[in-house]
């Protein structure tokens, strides 16, 4: 059976370090850059609510159900995100990835593509994954857009799948990459990463 175990995963220009309570200051201070916490179709958390969060984000990982990481710039050193396994399914072999969210100066980098590169490497050829989903807010534009770059296929959309915390119902739109994309997908991330960036 499939097993999340805390890894770190490096790369170029970025890193994952499994999530720990002493990453929450230099989380609190990643999530001010952008004021993340105020895009009403996500549920990132205030910086005043960051401890809690890891503590939640550790539970699952207890449970074997999940598996954050902290997510390091590695030319600044600094930790300018979060990013997660969730949704584990140990007999069936499929991931999510999600709970994503980058400090404003992290967008629109390299970043996201080497983290993504990094996990869904590690879900197919260490995991030994047949699937891995993605799913974001039907009204998260910018993120439906990253995940079919990354050469992510539409599944469908959950209608009212979730009461956000503002009260607003969320329609969850949901991606997935299959085992026999992924030698596909992978050179295609290689490529996005390698091009010159103009």
């Amino acid at each position: 059976m499939m097993t999340l175990e805390p890894v770190t995963l490096r790369g170029r220009h970025a890193a994952l370090e499994p999530l720990t309570m002493a990453h929450a200051d230099a989380l609190a201070e990643a999530v001010r850059d952008g004021e993340l916490w105020k895009l009403w179709y996500t549920t990132i958390q205030p910086p005043e609510k960051m401890p809690a969060e890891i503590e939640r984000r550790l539970a699952l990982q207890a449970k074997g159900t999940g598996l954050s990481f902290a997510v390091r710039d590695q030319r600044t050193d600094r930790i300018v995100g979060l990013t997660a396994y969730l949704n584990a399914d140990t007999v069936h072999h499929r991931v999510e990835i999600g709970s994503t969210w980058y400090a404003a100066s992290a967008q629109r980098t390299p970043i996201n593509t080497e983290c993504k590169l990094m996990l869904l490497t590690h879900a197919f050829e260490q995991l030994g994954c047949i699937a891995v989903e993605f799913r974001t807010h039907f009204m998260n534009h910018a993120s439906r857009r990253a995940i079919e770059r990354l050469g992510a296929k539409l599944d469908g959309i959950l209608r009212s799948h979730m009461v956000m915390p503002n009260g607003t119902v969320r329609d969850t739109v949901v991606y997935s990459i299959v085992a026999a994309e992924w030698p596909t997908v992978k050179t295609h991330l290689e490529w996005q990463l390698a091009r010159p960036r103009g």
